[in-house]
């Protein structure tokens, strides 16, 4: 992706985590990025098109800093791959917390916005699917509904707790050690069926 584009992308995440989607503004999102309001248009067409981008641009940052190691580091048995990669969810940097804040405002507009609700449904399958992908290693004789169920149910765990910490209704702590257990039991029962 251009410089350009992934700057004024960087700028919608951090704009949409602060103020909402409804407060996103293509003037207010130019002065923020730092670049002109016809720049915006020029990458993006319109202010759908920003919000479009902006929840791949989230999504694939996620994917980054759950899955980023060093390459010394030594290698993860599935299940701590798992583990790793849900609890990198719930780190407090401002990366996270943007991430985190952008994508609960993009959730909760989709409930009035079609396009979005479409969007976010694609995005939120790939997630899903990543996380079966990801159970699947480590339980590799489950069958595939039985994954994608748990994976559903982890993520959708996982953006409850997110929005929890982020609203000061829980600890990081407490929310990850909330999700070792989750990540236990689903284990636990993609073992026995």
């Amino acid at each position: 992706m251009a410089a350009r584009s992934t700057q004024i992308l960087e700028a919608a995440a951090r704009v949409i985590a602060r103020r909402g989607v409804r407060g996103l503004r293509v003037d207010e999102l130019a002065a923020e990025a730092g670049v002109s309001t016809a720049l915006i248009y020029y990458h993006f067409k319109d202010r759908t098109g920003v919000l479009r981008q902006t929840l791949e641009f989230i999504s694939d940052r996620a994917a980054r800093y759950t899955t980023d190691r060093a390459p010394d580091d030594p290698p993860l048995t599935p299940r701590q791959e798992l583990e790793n990669t849900l609890l990198l969810e719930l780190q407090d940097t401002v990366e996270v917390r943007e991430n985190s804040s952008a994508w609960g405002e993009l959730r909760a507009s989709a409930v009035f916005d079609e396009v979005l609700r479409d969007d976010l449904a694609r995005a939120t399958l790939v997630w899903v699917r990543e996380v079966a992908a990801l159970l699947g290693r480590a339980r590799p004789t489950a069958s595939a509904s039985s994954l994608d169920a748990a994976a559903e149910r982890l993520t959708a765990l996982l953006e409850g707790l997110s929005m929890r910490w982020l609203s000061g209704g829980i600890t990081i702590p407490h929310a990850r050690e909330l999700l070792r257990g989750a990540i236990g039991a689903e284990l636990a029962g993609l073992g026995r069926s």
